[in-house]
């Protein structure tokens, strides 16, 4: 494939994150973003690397404007797996400090589907990426809280924000899956769509 071919598409970004559009803009993708409404809802019995690709083909069906030639579609779902427990996006600051406190100390997953849609194609695939967190003090735990803006993010943390930097031990995955979109495996994805 050339390459040169691939950065010709626009993606379409279905998403409200800023983080998913930077890092697809560092990609050296053009990006045009749409924000659909989906309710976040799924079957009980999906396995927990299925739910996020079911959100995500969700989203990707609610675009409803024709995707055109040299456009390529982009739905994307992260969530956190603290054992078989989803920790979505804290209601308030105290839901951030309790989830904070769960995962302190602990191993999670960060789980992201993807699908990709172009005029006459769609892929879907997921990336799962394990985290480890040292134990947090309640003043670590409550300094982020107040310092930063963790109600807009998964599991109440970004890995590229201080509890990040001062709290991960350890991943075992793409470090970009954590931060919200797997970028490897989204670039093999598109090569394969087209």
């Amino acid at each position: 494939m050339l390459y040169n071919d691939l950065f010709s598409y626009t993606i379409i970004l279905n998403s409200r994150s800023p983080r998913r559009k930077r890092l697809l803009e560092d990609m050296g993708f053009n990006i045009c973003v749409v924000k659909t409404q989906t309710e976040e809802s799924y079957p009980d019995n999906l396995a927990i690397e299925e739910i996020p690709v079911f959100l995500a083909e969700k989203k990707g069906r609610t675009y409803t404007e024709q995707i055109r030639e040299k456009e390529i579609l982009l739905s994307s779902d992260t969530m956190v797996f603290l054992d078989d427990e989803a920790l979505g996006k804290p209601q308030n600051k105290q839901e951030a400090i309790t989830m904070l406190q769960k995962l302190s100390g602990r191993k999670h997953c960060v789980v992201s589907g993807c699908n990709l849609r172009t005029k006459d194609k769609s892929i879907s695939f997921y990336e799962k990426t394990n985290v480890f967190f040292k134990s947090l003090s309640s003043q670590e735990i409550e300094y982020y809280v107040n310092q930063y803006e963790p109600l807009d993010k998964a599991g109440a943390y970004g890995i590229q924000e201080w509890i990040g930097m001062i709290g991960i031990e350890k991943i075992e995955g793409d470090f970009y899956n954590v931060m919200g979109l797997p970028t490897v495996s989204l670039f093999q994805k598109l090569k394969e769509i087209l």
